[in-house]
């Protein structure tokens, strides 16, 4: 994995957001804040690129399941950034979707958790909708090419500022804005449900897929010189690639005849 110029990236970055939001019309932006390192270094950027005033957080914890970790953790990064925020707990929404839907069933995991990305992002637009602003995503690189993010939910979003940046780039990124330590070490998740983590999901470290992924995307490298490179299993890298193939769908707009 290649190391990036922090200074030049975040004025990359900082640019972009600054130029769409004045294409855009809008009068700045609001983002959600988890207490993760995408959601701490997106409102980082986008307070450089657009000032504090223009940027408004939103945390959309889930009681008996968000940890009072991350809860503390993004109301420092907003008071860090001195940034206006509000808090809309989200338990009594889902409680609502289980009594309305008759097929309920709540332990089915990617249901449960797609419906809870997706309401999280309603709750994004509604603000945007009613401050005039757009809705930055948190997404990276690693995220969008694997398909690890919700269609029509975190994915759904006006830009990506961190699109182009795989996970331990965005970790680079961090050190260099000087980003609590603590959400910098803290174990990436999307907080769906109890316990879950980014990395038992994927099933590898995110330093390891990043790696894959650059030697096999950027340096155009066969998974065979992967697999002798990093060790791994050749059935382990073809399910990384199937999985970007599978999951091309969520980086398109939908389809027409």
């Amino acid at each position: 994995m290649y190391n990036l110029n922090p200074k030049e990236t975040v004025i990359t970055i900082t640019n972009f957001i600054s130029s769409y939001i004045q294409q855009s019309g809008t009068k700045g932006a609001v983002i959600g804040l988890s207490g993760g390192i995408d959601s701490t270094v997106s409102a980082y950027l986008s307070v450089k690129a657009l000032g504090k005033e223009n940027v408004f957080g939103i945390l959309i914890p889930e009681k008996e399941l968000t940890s009072p970790e991350d809860i503390l953790d993004a109301t420092e990064v907003a008071h860090i950034l001195n940034i206006d925020f509000s808090v809309v707990e989200i338990s009594e929404i889902i409680k609502l979707f289980y009594h309305s839907i008759p097929e309920v069933d709540k332990t089915n995991r990617l249901a449960t958790g797609n419906l809870k990305a997706r309401i999280r992002m309603s709750i994004l637009y509604y603000y945007a909708n009613l401050m005039n602003r757009i809705v930055i995503g948190t997404g990276n690189r690693t995220e969008i090419l694997l398909g690890y993010f919700t269609k029509y939910g975190d994915g759904g979003v006006d830009i990506e500022p961190l699109g182009n940046l795989f996970k331990t780039q965005v970790k680079q990124i961090a050190h260099h804005l000087e980003v609590p330590y603590q959400i910098i070490e803290k174990p990436p998740s999307a907080g769906l449900w109890a316990g879950q983590t980014d990395e038992d999901d994927l099933g590898l470290s995110y330093e390891i897929i990043d790696n894959i992924l650059f030697t096999l995307l950027d340096k155009g490298k066969p998974v065979e010189y992967a697999t002798e490179q990093f060790g791994i299993d050749k059935e382990v890298i073809s399910n990384l690639m199937e999985r970007i193939n599978k999951n091309q769908h969520k980086r398109h707009v939908a389809p027409t005849p």
